[in-house]
């Protein structure tokens, strides 16, 4: 699990696409601040299939810098 507060840019030499997969999200309130969290879910192919894969949270700081990413990206 991490708590993502900032994000950097970084390019990368190669990029390729991931399968789709399933993810779902819960947001709760810690120490007076919401924490949004995203969970993620492995494909229907693993070993244990509908298994929590990875968790990230981010709070309001790291929720606005994700914000502000998705606009500029996207052109929203």
């Amino acid at each position: 699990m991490a708590l993502i507060r900032k994000f950097d840019r970084r390019e990368r030499d190669r990029v390729s696409m991931h399968e789709e997969i399933d993810a779902s999200y819960t947001s709760f309130e810690r120490d007076g601040r919401v924490i949004l969290q995203i969970d993620t879910y492995g494909r229907t192919s693993r070993q244990v299939p509908g298994k929590q894969s990875q968790t990230i949270q981010l709070d309001q700081e790291g929720a606005k810098a994700l914000y502000e990413i998705i606009k500029r990206e996207f052109s929203l």
